[in-house]
C-alpha cells in the first residue's frame, strides 16, 4: 500500500494583511485564514491515489496552534491522519528555513512514497518549498504536474505542463509532487464528515521532537530578508469617450500614436 504525506498551508483570507513593523514578518493572529488554494488540488489528488491504489494519506502542515483547522479540512476529506509542526522556535523561516522543517517533520513521520504540494501559496507565490524539500530529503521531484499517469514498478509517470510545452517524465519513488491548479476538482466535505473530523486528533510535534539543526530554522536559518512591505502606487489614469463611433475610433487612434503604439 503507498504511503502518501500531503503538504497543507493556512493561509490569510484577506489582501489587508497585517506587517510586524520590527521583523517584517506576516502576522497571522486575528487575521481569517482559509486553507490554500493550490493545496486542495494537492489534498484532492492524494484521495484520488488513495481511491485508486490504495493509500494512507496524511496531512502536514507547519504553523501555530490554529492551524490544526487546516488538518481537520483536510481530515473531513478522507485524509487518513493530520500532523502538526507547532513551535515558536519556526517563526520568520523563509522558504529555506521551511522545507528544512518540513523535511524533519516528514522523516520523523517516515518518508512516504509520494509527498504531494500544491504549486504554491498565496502568501508568498515563490513556488520554492517543494524543490527545496525534495533536496533536503534527497528525493526527486515533478513541478507544474497536470496529470498522473501510472505508478508502478517503484516508479511514477506523470504530465509536466510548462507555459508552452507538456513533458511526459518519470521518476523513482519516493518523489515530491507539485501539483498544478486544474489537475482535478477538489472535493467539497459533507456535514457529517465535517463533524466527524472536528473530534479527530492531530499529532503537534514541536522542535524537541525533531532532528533540527537550530541554526537552521527559523530567522536563523533564513538566508532571505524581507527589507520592506508596501503597496505598489498606481498612476493610471481612465478615459472616457463619447460620440459616435467613428468618433471614438478616431480619439482611440489619436490616443495611440500620441503614445507611438500604431
Amino acid at each position: 500500500m503507498l504511503k502518501i504525506i500531503v503538504l497543507v498551508k493556512q493561509v490569510p483570507n484577506t489582501t489587508q494583511v497585517k506587517i510586524d513593523p520590527e521583523t517584517n514578518n506576516l502576522v497571522r493572529e486575528g487575521i481569517p485564514s482559509i486553507v490554500n488554494p493550490f493545496d486542495l488540488y494537492a489534498i484532492e489528488e492524494a484521495l484520488l491515489l488513495k481511491e485508486k491504489f490504495g493509500a494512507s494519506v496524511t496531512a502536514l502542515t507547519m504553523g501555530p496552534p490554529q492551524a490544526r483547522e487546516v488538518l481537520k479540512y483536510a481530515m473531513a476529506l478522507g485524509v487518513d491522519q493530520g500532523v502538526l509542526l507547532s513551535d515558536r522556535a519556526f517563526a520568520g523561516a523563509d522558504t529555506l528555513a521551511t522545507s528544512y522543517t518540513l523535511s524533519a517533520g516528514i522523516k520523523k513521520i517516515g518518508i512516504p512514497d509520494i509527498v504531494i504540494c500544491g504549486k504554491m501559496a498565496i502568501d508568498g507565490d515563490t513556488a520554492q518549498v517543494p524543490v527545496e524539500l525534495a533536496e533536503h530529503l534527497n528525493i526527486g521531484c515533478l513541478t507544474n504536474v497536470s496529470q498522473v499517469l501510472e505508478i508502478k514498478t517503484g516508479k511514477l509517470k506523470a504530465v509536466s505542463t510548462m507555459d508552452f510545452s507538456q513533458l511526459k517524465i518519470s521518476v523513482k519513488l519516493p518523489a515530491v509532487l507539485a501539483v498544478n491548479k486544474g489537475i482535478n476538482e477538489p472535493r467539497l466535505p459533507m456535514l457529517k464528515d465535517m463533524a466527524r473530523a472536528s473530534h479527530m486528533k492531530c499529532n503537534t510535534l514541536t522542535v524537541n521532537d525533531l532532528n533540527l539543526d537550530k541554526n537552521r530554522i527559523s530567522i536563523a536559518g533564513s538566508p532571505t530578508w524581507v527589507v520592506k512591505v508596501f503597496a505598489p502606487e498606481s498612476n493610471r489614469k481612465g478615459r472616457i469617450l463619447e460620440g459616435s463611433i467613428d468618433k471614438q475610433v478616431e480619439e482611440v487612434l489619436k490616443v495611440l500614436k500620441e503614445h507611438e503604439a500604431v
